[in-house]
């Protein structure tokens, strides 16, 4: 029988307790084995070895660290990550992870470890939603070093993160609604408001947003690009996720409002001549730049106190059109293509506090046309 060369594994299953194991030969030359249920899980997670190790992702020994793991971890998925997602899980490790467990070896690792961790930064005053954060990224970082054949398990999925109560949703009624776009009448936020309730985008969709992605004729427009800052600078970055590119059709008192704010636009494209940076921004500066984020909340903000209504984020004129669709009884289904989410699941859990009233709605509904039929 030929030699196996390094990083070649075997599979068998271990009689004591019917669980499959893969063993290999490491890059350093010391025999490993990881472990599955099935004999495929094994078989795949062998070829994930040998492949990454092909890559140079060492297979270390026993020293290897904690944080020095992360590093390599971090370097290894950059690629695949938003820049703005990998800048999060940079910051969340650097800040949270690495003065606490990153001196401890890989693997030696244990649940106490993690739990430990989630318990500290609980005490330490960060909210359950940032530890949850802490926890899931550790955990999917773990993950990786499973399939690399660095560790026989993730820890971390041993470790219950801490439970996070929903924050309950309270968008503005469409009393309120009408009243906060007949406060901004006529002012270059009419339109933005106006397409944020009525569409439901994204604050980064709608800021993202070019006239070349609307089509004021045929009255729709295409949700291409999302807007976000890194390093003070503005960059156009994909949806997030495949369900978030889409064309949505645009209702008529969007398409006023946009094609007003169109003209409005040339006005000021005109006057400031060659200051004007022609970006083609539908939501743009008053030098045709795109808007910051955090500014358009705040201004958003002073107008709801201006104009009398409850204090909102800018977010939840994406909650109002999901309850405005969901009460005038658009199935959930259409409400989910609207607003992009990748699940229909994840629409249900957002807006389950609309579905009892649809319910009870559906009921009077069912008892009125079994009563007419008597």
């Amino acid at each position: 029988m030929a030699k196996r060369g390094n990083g070649e594994g075997s599979i068998y299953q271990r009689s004591s307790d019917d669980r499959w194991v893969g063993a290999y030969t490491a890059t350093d030359g010391r025999r490993r084995v990881i472990y599955g249920n099935t004999r495929s899980e094994v078989r795949d997670r062998l070829v994930v070895v040998q492949r990454e190790a092909l890559q140079g992702i060492a297979q270390t020994p026993a020293r290897l660290t904690v944080e020095a793991f992360l590093d390599q971890w971090l370097d290894a998925v950059k690629p695949s990550l938003r820049p703005r997602t990998f800048a999060s899980y940079s910051d969340l490790l650097r800040l949270h992870v690495r003065p606490r467990i990153g001196k401890v070896a890989l693997a030696k690792l244990t649940p106490r470890d993690v739990q430990s961790l989630v318990n500290d930064r609980l005490a330490a005053g960060l909210s359950p939603r940032t530890v949850q954060y802490v926890h899931a990224v550790l955990r999917r970082a773990l993950g990786h070093a499973e399939k690399w054949g660095l560790v026989s398990r993730n820890v971390a999925r041993l470790v219950d993160g801490p439970r996070v109560r929903r924050a309950e949703i309270h968008p503005l009624t469409p009393d309120e609604a009408r009243q906060l776009l007949a406060s901004v009448r006529g002012s270059r936020d009419e339109a933005l408001y106006t397409v944020a309730i009525a569409m439901g985008l994204r604050q980064g969709e709608a800021l993202a947003l070019r006239w070349s992605d609307v089509d004021l004729d045929a009255g729709a427009l295409t949700v291409r690009h999302t807007l976000q800052r890194l390093d003070r600078k503005a960059e156009l970055m994909e949806p997030k996720t495949p369900k978030s590119r889409r064309t949505l059709s645009m209702p008529a008192p969007v398409l006023t409002a946009l094609r007003d704010h169109r003209r409005r636009q040339l006005e000021e494209r005109l006057a400031m001549g060659e200051d004007w940076q022609d970006l083609d921004f539908v939501f743009a500066s008053g030098i045709g730049t795109p808007l910051d984020a955090s500014a358009v909340t705040h201004r958003y903000q002073r107008t709801l106190l201006a104009a009398g209504l409850p204090r909102q984020r800018f977010h939840d004129t994406r909650h109002a059109c999901a309850s405005f669709l969901l009460a005038q009884g658009v199935p959930l289904r259409v409400v989910q293509e609207i607003l992009g989410h990748s699940r229909i699941s994840t629409t249900a859990d957002v807006y389950a506090h609309v579905l009892p009233t649809l319910q009870k709605d559906a009921a009077d509904r069912m008892g009125e046309l079994l009563s007419s039929s008597r």
